[in-house]
């Protein structure tokens, strides 16, 4: 009952607020005091008493007074952190401050007007008029977000008369947690876990004025809240950052692996771990280094927290990290015997930016990364999710993020290497069962994609390509599987997608759809058999929307991985933000050696007979890249003839020639009558007989010598930067439902569409 009170008490007090037209006395402390008293507890009491209406309506009715409220909260934050927020009722009004604030300030940040009140100063600073009132909030969380016996436990004698001076502490004593930089493991503590947890959705929140502006804006705006942050003027910029690494990278949620034990107990732990993540990469979003303010014609200064990340070098900091950020990538991927028996978090979004960001910004980790098969524990969970979220339009993004970092991959040898490994199904997949390598599991997973994945899909069918390409060199092996599925691909792509037709372990499959490389081989290039070759590619093809189902399907028997389950699409009413366009694939890659120049000028190509064929190799291999880039000539052709442009022999003749078919024709050549010979005489009908027949065989010396290894590697550029901050924030603003801190907001870097 009496709780009741209080809350009616506080409602009151927002009611009185918002009905009134005439600025209130700044002065008034009994009337301000109200809204950070000890009557609210809790942040969703705050959202459910503090409509959003309201909130506009004070904006545009009765804007001093909603200017008064944010000074007199972030003054008041500022005195507690000056009196060291000792009482425990210093602590409750500190907390209830970063309520109110988490609520008011998305109303603020959505009229562009208010952004520059945020960097005035504070009417009471009269002694230092310099600093605005957006440093003077951040300083302050990040002051209480290490403050003992509040969000970390001191190391002195406790008690309110041997507090710590906040002013004078030395945070670096306070990091929440062990690991990079910081070998101590503090004691864990729900509360003080609870507030750091409230203190970061605030901080993030003063992050958020990237989201209401439009795309365009949002590429060039410098978030100055970030700025500051992550500057040389926050003292606490190292041991925040390190704080929230470890925070994400130590957390294990199956802990000691109690069955159920999370339906017994509350993790205080995940909700922070959650909202620490969000901020990290939220944080390491923005680069100012070499950016020039738009207020003043000078440097902004440099991101310490992607300086201190881009400086992390040791083995054991790389391990510590990778470990973690595996541990959570694979926690969902988990079985056990009893049912919903271990936790499961939902993290791996914000977990593939942060490894996006890790790997960009910190190219040893990235080679440390791919020096050993623990690539192959970011592998999985990648290909898990893309298999598992190919039919859901509302996981467009999800697809696109692992797709971006597979093909950022494929762009190092060591990663083609890996993918050599032999693959131990462990996880219940919607893909037919196979005995094979990681390479097979990869094309596997993209054939699917391709093939049955959302139509809103087929942009990325170029990156999925391209990254096939790219691995392609280093594959020792395929299953009968995966050829038989890559096969299906170029049937139904009718293009010279790779050099993937090389590997002779592949010939069964490609001497079943000879077929398919003869018609390719044989491309008609007069202009009346280019105009028939249309016209009956319209007639039989329904609309783009999937690839055709390949009939070398039928002789393979598929059973699907016990215990999975097809991919579902989206509920009705799942809230889905919009993206931006997917970048071309030729924005995001360039074309590199695989090999060094100076090795290359050593052991020139020669061709079959004898002729010097360096130049003309690489110039192929540019033409087969090329292809992929542009997966099917013969569709572009016919797309641009419905604006009048009409496929020439000479257009069909400067690419036709260029088809690398000289390695797959000479196989045929040699191996079908063979096998056709081997199956007359000897009435063979099982193909496992043809297959020993071909692993005892040769090609040596048949075969031409393959041309330099060329691949498409990423390469940073304002596209992608773009997609990933809309998709990021995207995913920040779908996560933060409790409470919903920019709900029904004006947000203007994305949409929001329900599915």
């Amino acid at each position: 009952m009496g709780n009741a009170d209080t809350k009616l008490n506080f409602r009151k007090a927002v009611v009185q607020l918002t009905s009134k037209n005439q600025p209130i006395d700044a002065s008034d402390d009994n009337f301000w005091d109200q809204f950070w008293s000890e009557s609210v507890t809790n942040v969703q009491d705050v959202f459910a008493l503090v409509p959003g209406a309201e909130i506009r309506a004070l904006r545009e009715e009765s804007p001093n007074n909603l200017a008064t409220l944010v000074y007199k909260a972030v003054e008041k934050l500022v005195k507690i952190v000056d009196s060291s927020c000792r009482t425990q009722r210093e602590q409750q009004t500190a907390l209830n401050c970063a309520r109110l604030l988490t609520r008011v300030l998305p109303y603020m940040l959505e009229e562009p007007e208010w952004h520059s009140f945020f960097w005035s100063s504070l009417p009471a600073a009269a002694e230092n008029e310099s600093v605005p009132l957006a440093q003077s909030l951040i300083n302050a969380i990040c002051d209480l977000l290490f403050c003992p016996d509040f969000t970390v436990t001191s190391s002195k004698r406790s008690g309110p008369e041997r507090a710590e001076e906040l002013a004078s502490l030395d945070s670096c004593e306070y990091i929440w947690a062990g690991g990079v930089g910081f070998a101590r493991s503090p004691p864990r503590c729900a509360t003080h876990e609870a507030n750091r947890t409230e203190l970061l959705r605030l901080l993030l929140t003063c992050f958020s004025e990237t989201i209401y502006r439009p795309p365009q804006q949002a590429a060039t705006h410098h978030n100055k809240w970030i700025a500051f942050l992550t500057s040389p003027d926050n003292r606490h910029a190292l041991p925040l950052f390190t704080s929230l690494l470890n925070t994400v990278c130590s957390y294990d949620p199956v802990g000691l692996g109690v069955p159920y034990n999370h339906l017994l107990f509350a993790d205080t732990l995940e909700p922070l771990v959650e909202v620490a993540l969000q901020v990290l990469i939220v944080t390491l979003d923005h680069d100012t280094s070499n950016v020039v303010s738009e207020d003043a014609e000078e440097t902004l200064p440099d991101n310490l927290f992607i300086n201190y990340l881009s400086r992390i070098h040791r083995d054991e900091d790389f391990g510590l990290v990778l470990r973690g950020v595996t541990r959570l990538l694979n926690n969902p991927l988990q079985q056990t015997y009893l049912p919903n028996s271990s936790k499961k978090v939902a993290l791996h979004q914000e977990l593939l930016v942060l490894f996006w960001k890790m790997c960009d910004y910190n190219k040893k980790f990235m080679y440390y990364v791919l020096k050993s098969s623990d690539v192959l524990e970011v592998l999985v969970p990648i290909l898990y999710h893309l298999n598992d979220s190919r039919a859901d339009q509302s996981r467009v993004g999800l697809m696109h993020i692992g797709v971006f970092i597979l093909l950022l991959l494929s762009g190092e040898r060591n990663f083609g290497v890996r993918l050599n490994k032999p693959y131990t199904a462990t996880v219940p997949m919607d893909i037919p069962v196979f005995t094979g390598t990681h390479a097979d599991l990869l094309v596997v997973v993209f054939h699917k994609i391709v093939t049955t994945g959302h139509q809103r899909l087929q942009p990325l069918f170029d990156c999925l390509l391209t990254i096939l390409v790219n691995v392609s060199p280093y594959l020792k092996t395929l299953s009968m599987v995966a050829s038989t599925k890559l096969l299906h691909l170029l049937e139904a792509f009718s293009t010279p997608c790779t050099n993937l037709m090389a590997i002779l372990t592949w010939s069964t499959p490609i001497i079943r759809k000879r077929a398919v490389f003869h018609n390719l081989a044989n491309l008609p290039h007069e202009h009346a058999s280019i105009a028939r070759s249309l016209a009956a590619a319209t007639n039989t093809r329904d609309a783009d929307k999937a690839l055709p189902r390949s009939r070398s399907t039928e002789s393979v028997v598929e059973t699907a991985m016990e215990g999975s389950r097809p991919a579902q699409p989206a509920e009705p009413g799942t809230l889905n933000p919009t993206l931006p366009d997917t970048p071309a694939i030729a924005t995001m890659t360039e074309r590199e050696s695989a090999h060094p120049p100076a090795r290359e000028q050593l052991l020139p190509r020669r061709s079959g007979d004898g002729e010097d064929r360096t130049d003309a190799t690489e110039s192929d291999r540019e033409d087969v890249t090329r292809t992929v880039t542009h997966r099917d000539s013969l569709r572009v052709g016919e797309e641009k003839s419905d604006s009048g442009w009409k496929a020439s022999s000479e257009w069909v003749s400067s690419w036709r020639g260029r088809l690398p078919l000289q390695t797959i024709m000479r196989l045929l050549q040699v191996l079908v009558p063979q096998v056709e010979k081997i199956c007359i005489d000897k009435g063979l009908t099982d193909e496992s007989e043809i297959l020993r027949f071909l692993q005892h065989g040769t090609l040596v010396g048949l075969l031409p010598v393959p041309h330099p290894i060329l691949i498409r590697k990423y390469q940073p550029n304002a596209g992608t930067a773009a997609w990933f901050r809309t998709y990021m924030w995207g995913v920040i603003y779908i996560r933060n439902v409790d409470p919903p801190i920019w709900y029904d907001t004006d947000v203007k870097l994305f949409e929001i569409q329900r599915v």
